[in-house]
């Protein structure tokens, strides 16, 4: 296989994998791969995931690579509430929450955190596309309950305060009926007790 045909056939993607190499042609030959980095075509993100060099890497390409690397994974946590607004600071790793065990990736082009959660909690995500390619990002109020459910420390207004959550778009974005129907889902008895003290806190801040 020569890697025109390779680049030809998945220009679209921001990652691909050897099994979408051997899609394409299932006698290929691995040693192509490190001949290809060698020469500057592609890079290697993780074992078995690499994508072109000449490719943009912006913060869509990023979740479609976070997605794809360890799966199943959504993106969710910290960079989920940023992209939401909720939260000032800017976030530089890409957080997710996964049901496959807790793991971290430093790679070339960024810095991967996966958090697990329980298989029965992979809902209330949303698909979006970018460059005919999709990704899995939680829905706000998702993104919310997989933070606090995964942070059972925070549980009390000084707690909420130090978050600095932007309240007013926290309360113009929230669907609250959403918001309780995922509650309930996580059958947790502690995390709805947390919560109903948070949603008394954004009332009244």
């Amino acid at each position: 296989m020569q890697f025109f045909e390779l680049k030809t056939q998945l220009k679209h993607f921001s990652v691909f994998s050897i099994q979408d190499i051997e899609k394409i042609n299932p006698s290929f030959h691995k040693q192509r791969l490190s001949e290809w980095q060698k020469k500057g075509y592609i890079k290697k993100i993780r074992q078995g995931f690499y994508y072109f060099s000449d490719i943009q890497i912006n913060e869509q390409a990023l979740f479609i690579i976070a997605n794809t690397i360890y799966s199943p994974s959504y993106i969710s946590l910290e960079m989920a509430l940023s992209v939401y607004g909720l939260i000032p600071e800017a976030v530089y790793s890409i957080t997710s929450v996964t049901s496959q065990k807790t793991h971290t990736f430093k790679t070339t082009v960024g810095h991967f955190i996966y958090q697990h959660i329980k298989p029965e909690l992979l809902f209330g995500y949303e698909l979006r596309e970018h460059s005919n390619q999709r990704y899995m990002i939680a829905e706000m109020e998702k993104a919310l309950l997989d933070y606090f459910y995964l942070h059972p420390h925070i549980k009390n207004r000084e707690d909420f305060e130090g978050l600095r959550f932007n309240v007013s778009e926290l309360k113009s974005k929230i669907h609250m009926d959403r918001f309780k129907k995922y509650l309930a889902a996580f059958q947790c008895k502690a995390l709805s007790a947390r919560m109903n003290t948070f949603l008394t806190y954004i009332e009244y801040a």
